[in-house]
């Protein structure tokens, strides 16, 4: 058999095979559920932390965050389940938002490498800039009997 013809087959079975996956035994992702979610997360002025450092949401919210830097040097901020990653310009101001569609904790952090400094005479750096999104899972309700 030409091996275009064999290359071709295996491709279809695989691209197929994905798709009965998807289709039939992925984990179900939540559907929308309608309901927007509004925070405001800040980079706290020469802190290297977020406020709030957690918050939680239900799976399948539409989330929309107005993350604020006070800093005088650019953050970032990113939410890699999400897919959100945006630069977040000194003393500036972003809008982010996603649908919250996997339940679990969800780290979100300073994705720009953004300096260290003393906080309570404790040495805090670009790495302990992390915070917390909760998404609940949504449980089926059960079906009323007739």
């Amino acid at each position: 058999m030409n091996k275009y013809i064999t290359i071709l087959i295996v491709l279809v079975l695989l691209v197929g095979g994905g798709i009965m996956y998807r289709t039939f035994f992925a984990d179900a992702r939540a559907a929308v559920t309608g309901n927007v979610r509004e925070y405001t997360v800040i980079a706290q002025k020469n802190k290297w932390n977020w406020y709030p450092e957690t918050f939680e949401v239900t799976q399948g919210d539409r989330i929309k965050l107005t993350v604020i830097n006070e800093d005088d040097y650019d953050h970032g901020f990113a939410i890699d389940q999400f897919g959100v990653s945006q630069r977040l310009p000194a003393r500036g101001t972003i809008h982010v938002e996603f649908v919250a569609n996997t339940a679990g904790e969800w780290p979100y952090y300073c994705s720009v490498s953004c300096g260290s400094g003393m906080v309570n005479g404790k040495e805090r750096t670009h790495f302990d800039q992390i915070g917390k999104v909760g998404v609940m899972r949504v449980l089926p309700r059960p079906e009323a009997t007739q």
